[in-house]
């Protein structure tokens, strides 16, 4: 099996898990990973993550010319917005999580610093995430709010759309997703409780212990 085959194979078997958890559905969602030459591999448009065909992924060159598979998903701008702002981006997994974008729609979301402060991993895995406004699915606009962050953020919500992630590889990636839609999870379990989470202390010593990209 070429590495190609094998990262082909790893793409379908973590979009069949997010689904199988539910933390996408439908033909919602996506994901694109380096391959060993510096092109892409992404899930086409209108795909399920439960039914993907890892011969049919879109195949991009080094140039980014679309060389093989299906035509990608429509949310090419986003993903060529982060590995253009970010050189250490290696994948990146944009889903429809039900509980992120539930909490997109507080009107009380913070903006600049997205996710409450309640466990240790968010900050390790996250750092800040950044609360984008609403944009229709495609828009190009989307990857232009992206370049604005100029590559301070390796995760980004979009405002009752869903939210996305990049990681050094596909594994990387995949877990900090998770690691959003379960903190934005217990953010809604605990709303309104007053829950006790974590001193500023305790997010310093993360961010340097871990040695976490915190944008100030």
């Amino acid at each position: 099996m070429t590495e190609l085959t094998a990262l082909r194979e790893r793409v379908c078997l973590f979009a069949r898990s997010l689904y199988d958890r539910g933390l996408t559905h439908g033909s919602t969602g996506n994901i694109s990973v380096r391959t060993p030459d510096g092109g892409l591999l992404v899930t086409p448009t209108g795909s399920s993550f439960l039914t993907l065909d890892p011969a049919r992924l879109s195949l991009f060159d080094g140039a980014l010319r679309h060389v093989d598979g299906d035509a990608p998903t429509k949310e090419m701008p986003l993903h060529r917005a982060f590995y253009d702002t970010r050189s250490t981006a290696g994948a990146i997994v944009h889903l429809h999580a039900a509980h992120s974008v539930a909490l997109s729609m507080m009107p009380d979301a913070d903006t600049d610093d997205f996710l409450a402060r309640l466990t240790p991993y968010p900050v390790m895995q996250l750092g800040k995430v950044k609360l984008l406004p609403y944009f229709m699915p495609g828009d190009p606009a989307i990857g232009d709010a992206i370049r604005g962050l100029a590559g301070r953020r390796t995760a980004v919500m979009l405002a009752n759309h869903g939210p996305v992630v990049a990681g050094k590889d596909l594994d990387a990636a995949v877990y900090a997703m998770e690691e959003l839609e379960a903190a934005a999870q217990l953010a809604l379990m605990t709303r309104g409780l007053g829950p006790k989470g974590l001193t500023d202390a305790d997010v310093t010593r993360l961010v340097r212990t871990f040695d976490v990209e915190w944008d100030a």
